[in-house]
């Protein structure tokens, strides 16, 4: 069968042959891959950035953004059937830790974990998967347009969640509300699919959702968060002499941009009590000169928390794929619109390569 495989350390993307794999344990499906999207570790990948080949073989298969449809099961698979729509999870356990044996491998304290497409597993870019029965969630037919984006819009909810729930251990007013999100004023900063999909988490719950980037107005990604229901913020507005705080302060903080300098600069925009969720990987060895003392002044006497997150589990693919639906249902046909571009796997290339301004979401077409 075919697949998109790297060489790791190289620019060297290319089609290559695999052997189709086939059902060998009881617990196992196999899913003919449908589409495959493509993110920003997909290209650093490709440009030679951090990958890791499976042990036998000297390229990785790329893809970890999947959506596929079921072809056979194990005797003992319940979860889904021929026919089913399915989703398969990135990270595997390292097998030594109690968070990876209890399926939390996002929880990983050895970092000996193994990622599909990235780190020592072959990938979802190719024609048929195989993988375990607690690996996957079942997609719902109405989803067949959408389902590719259950795994960026699961980094989301994993943030989103573990804010909520740091919360509801420290706020004495949490256990009074149904839905502590509702009406609360939550910035996200970076539009890219993982803080779009974390404004549409956050508007599913009635939050007040503004967007921080630096793109026009009437462009795809401030023009999206505004049909469901959010506020734009042109961080080209955001000066030493217009500082984020002009636009107030915010209960709910989520980081999408990987920047460094602005991942510190929004703790100045975080309310008294507030959760400020962190997201983006930044890049570079540059030093970067902070007033770590008035950070920290703040953190203490503002009550505020900084959680990072990374990585998702199976039950935050699972709040992901229902909140698809949820979406779908409040905004037809919305969500769909995060999928830009849509290449043949054939035309990987150009996928690879694209990246305008126009772009939120870049997948490869596998089966029609």
């Amino acid at each position: 069968m075919k697949a998109i495989a790297v060489v790791p350390g190289t620019r060297d993307v290319r089609l290559v042959d695999r052997p189709e794999p086939s059902i060998a344990a009881p617990d196992e499906i196999k899913l003919r891959v449908v589409r495959v999207g493509i993110c920003g570790t997909d290209r650093e990948e490709a440009a030679g950035s951090r990958a890791k080949a499976p042990p036998a073989h000297k390229d990785l298969v790329l893809g970890h953004e999947m959506f596929g449809q079921v072809v056979e099961v194990g005797r003992a698979v319940t979860l889904v059937k021929p026919g089913d729509h399915a989703v398969f999870t990135v990270r595997r356990g390292c097998g030594a830790c109690r968070p990876c044996a209890m399926n939390r491998s996002d929880m990983c304290r050895t970092g000996q974990y193994s990622e599909r497409g990235i780190w020592g597993l072959d990938g979802y870019q190719t024609e048929f998967v195989v993988d375990r029965e607690p690996f996957a969630v079942r997609v719902a037919p109405e989803l067949a347009q959408v389902g590719v984006l259950a795994e960026p819009f699961s980094i989301a909810e994993k943030a989103i969640s573990e804010a909520v729930h740091l919360q509801l251990t420290r706020l004495p007013d949490m256990a009074t509300s149904l839905d502590w999100l509702s009406g609360k004023r939550c910035l996200v900063a970076g539009l890219g699919p993982i803080g779009l999909l974390a404004a549409l988490s956050l508007r599913l719950r009635h939050a007040d959702v503004w967007g921080l980037d630096v793109a026009d107005a009437d462009t795809a990604r401030p023009r999206w968060l505004t049909l469901i229901g959010g506020h734009y913020v042109d961080g080209r507005q955001v000066t030493p002499q217009h500082p984020i705080e002009q636009f107030g302060t915010f209960d709910v903080i989520v980081e999408a941009t990987g920047i460094a300098p602005l991942q510190f600069n929004l703790l100045d925009a975080l309310a008294q009590n507030g959760v400020y969720a962190v997201t983006g990987i930044a890049a570079g060895d540059r030093p970067l000169n902070v007033d770590g003392a008035k950070i920290m002044r703040q953190l203490v006497l503002q009550n505020q928390v900084i959680v990072g997150s990374v990585n998702a589990s199976r039950d935050h693919f699972q709040l992901a794929v229902d909140d698809l639906l949820l979406a779908e249902q409040r905004w037809p046909h919305r969500v769909a619109d995060l999928i830009t571009h849509r290449h043949p796997y054939a035309d990987f290339d150009a996928a690879f390569q694209h990246h305008g301004s126009d772009e939120i979401k870049v997948v490869l077409e596998w089966a029609a």
